[in-house]
């Protein structure tokens, strides 16, 4: 089985708050493997939460225990493990970052060697190289769908859709990669609250 290094527990009818997290991090205190911490973040242009539970260690863990407690205490939430690929520290590393932009896809068959080196190579450097980037990272997930998963920690809101970032983003190797993804999922989300374990 593929090592995990993160836990994501997506609420696709809730939209957490800061009691909600902390309720939820007691709750799965016994029942979760150990965690660094757990972060909260809610969408803002839809209900939903995404909460990530990050493991203390990567590894393949029990989850039983896991999917029992969520199953009781958030049916209907969804559970996917995800593997660390790439994480670069940004422009504005070590800076409050309120605003949490996740891009979920998958990749047309055979476009997979080109995705990944564009992410790796230029993308996510690229961005995480403008100024109100805090971080950047690529997480995957081994066995479902959406394959993979970009996550970009953002001190404000306009950081998104800045002239740096659009630059970035408008690439000969963007425009040739970018019709490649399948099912994309685009959402900013801020961020809730985060608690260590």
């Amino acid at each position: 089985m593929t090592p995990i290094d993160v836990l994501l527990l997506k609420l696709p009818a809730r939209r957490i708050a800061a009691d909600g997290v902390r309720e939820l991090a007691a709750s799965l205190r016994d029942a979760a493997p150990p965690l660094r911490h757990i972060a909260a973040h809610a969408a803002i242009e839809s209900v939903e939460s995404y909460v990530y539970l990050v493991l203390r260690e990567r590894g393949v863990p029990h989850l039983g225990p896991l999917q029992d407690a969520l199953a009781r205490l958030e049916p209907g939430a969804q559970l996917v493990p995800l593997q660390l690929m790439m994480s670069v520290d940004g422009a504005s590393a070590g800076k409050p970052a309120p605003f949490h932009y996740v891009v979920e896809t998958d990749v047309a068959q055979g476009g997979e060697e080109d995705l990944n080196a564009w992410y790796d190579q230029e993308h996510l450097p690229g961005l995480a190289s403008v100024p109100g980037t805090v971080l950047a990272q690529r997480l995957s997930d081994p066995t479902g769908s959406p394959r993979y998963h970009a996550l970009y920690e953002l001190e404000t809101q306009e950081t998104f859709g800045s002239p740096a970032w659009l630059k970035v983003r408008a690439s000969p190797w963007s425009d040739r990669v970018r019709p490649m993804f399948r099912n994309p999922k685009r959402t900013m989300f801020t961020h809730v609250l985060t608690v260590g374990m």
